[in-house]
């Protein structure tokens, strides 16, 4: 019997989140190798890292639905052991069609990783430890991301490339009988939590107003077409941008443009995820901190989100006019400690917006639409690198549109339109 076995649940969750962005920032790492083992260009490189989220964004929706439906454990365990095996199988790979075939597969499998974890700390944590619970959960994604450079980069460097897709899907394996094994869908089912735990966590769910009113929700759609929801997608959206530019293109910017060795990029490539990680705590520590000392949820999500996001912005903007390799490392390192502390934030103002019987489904809708900026931002930014204005140009980008999530955050999720939102139960 444990007294806080929640703990042990947002560990399992952080791991996965780990594991996940490792898989997925493996293809960025080993960029260099794989271009000039399979001659593929820039632009190419630029459709491998979108492609990806061809499969993703659909099963974004699709395993908020199922997490819903069948619950967590089983969504998810499906998903990591789909993910798992293709991200394996692109050691097989021997051209530009098979690795646009596996990334796409590989894509499906990790889909429903975002809003299955959502789900899983709606059901597992009371509405007072949402953000720091969604920020130390996904805290994983970005260390996942900052262990890629040096694990895949010198794997790659000693036993190739193929081998370093491999190793990385046997650890998602080994995850996999760990979550089967400690996971349970709610509290409620698992013989290990305590009985005051388990009290504690039913009385002070995220967005429970509903179950106990005794009422239904109204009807899915009448939330995911709503103007708060569709405002924190809008965020979400312009926040992935600049995190799917850094995840596909970082290592390319610092061998490329910085005229880095391997070895010396997969070192120095760390420090921007190191700080996303740093961020990711610290902007569910801060938004909770101004909850306690405001009591107002909605305004403690939207200051994180707004103080993020211009930071990022402005950071970003100054990294397309600089040359200097200490100089863009320290912008960049600085964009992501602030930019990683939005997405904790707006999952947990879409847990304060939506009910519970909806979170899993609405989830998956903004999870969808925010990652169509895995879509657009690796191939915009590889035909900008090949076609454009190089480098700059593709940070001036990522610039505007933090701040254009900024504007639609304030515009469409105010406290009038999430109040009615509510009435709707």
């Amino acid at each position: 019997m444990f007294k806080n076995y929640r703990s042990v649940v947002a560990l399992l969750l952080f791991f996965a989140g780990m594991l996940n962005y490792l898989d997925r920032a493996a293809l960025s790492v080993m960029a260099p190798l794989v271009k000039k083992d399979l001659h593929i260009d820039d632009a190419q490189m630029g459709i491998l890292f979108s492609c990806f989220f061809i499969g993703y964004c659909l099963f974004c929706f699709l395993g908020g639905w199922a997490a819903d439906r069948f619950g967590p454990r089983r969504v998810f365990g499906w998903a990591a052991a789909v993910w798992s095996l293709f991200c394996g199988a692109t050691a097989l790979a021997g051209n530009f069609t098979h690795l646009l075939i596996m990334r796409v597969l590989f894509g499906i499998g990790e889909g429903p990783m975002g809003t299955t974890t959502n789900k899983s700390i709606s059901n597992w944590f009371p509405r007072k430890e949402t953000g720091r619970a969604v920020g130390f959960t996904n805290a994983g994604q970005p260390l996942g991301a900052a262990v890629a450079a040096p694990i895949v980069g010198l794997v790659g460097l000693h036993f190739g490339w193929r081998l370093s897709f491999v190793a990385i899907a046997l650890l998602g394996f080994v995850w996999l009988g760990f979550w089967l094994w400690l996971f349970r869908d709610k509290p409620e089912d698992h013989p290990r939590v305590s009985d005051a735990e388990r009290h504690l966590i039913k009385a002070h769910r995220p967005a429970t107003r509903i179950a106990e009113a005794g009422t239904r929700p109204a009807g899915i759609w009448r939330y995911v077409f709503s103007l708060p929801v569709l405002g924190v997608a809008a965020a979400f959206f312009c926040f992935n941008y600049i995190q799917f530019f850094f995840l596909s293109w970082l290592p390319s910017y610092l061998t490329d443009y910085q005229h880095l060795d391997i070895k010396s990029m997969s070192l120095i490539g760390i420090l921007p995820w190191l700080g996303a990680t740093a961020g990711f705590i610290g902007g569910g520590l801060i938004s909770d901190a101004i909850y306690r000392r405001t009591g107002n949820f909605l305004l403690s999500r939207k200051l994180v989100i707004f103080a993020g996001l211009a930071v990022a912005g402005v950071s970003v903007m100054f990294t397309a006019w600089t040359d200097n390799i200490i100089f863009a490392m320290a912008l960049i390192t600085l964009a992501s400690v602030f930019a990683y502390m939005t997405p904790q934030a707006c999952w947990s103002l879409l847990q304060d917006i939506v009910p519970a019987e909806r979170i899993g489904t609405a989830g998956g809708f903004v999870h969808l639409l925010a990652n169509l900026a895995g879509i657009l931002s690796p191939a915009i930014t590889g035909f900008l690198i090949q076609f454009g204005g190089g480098y700059s140009s593709a940070f001036l980008l990522a610039s505007a549109l933090a701040l254009t999530g900024i504007a639609m955050l304030a515009l469409f999720v105010r406290q009038q339109s999430v109040t009615r939102l509510r009435a709707l139960a």
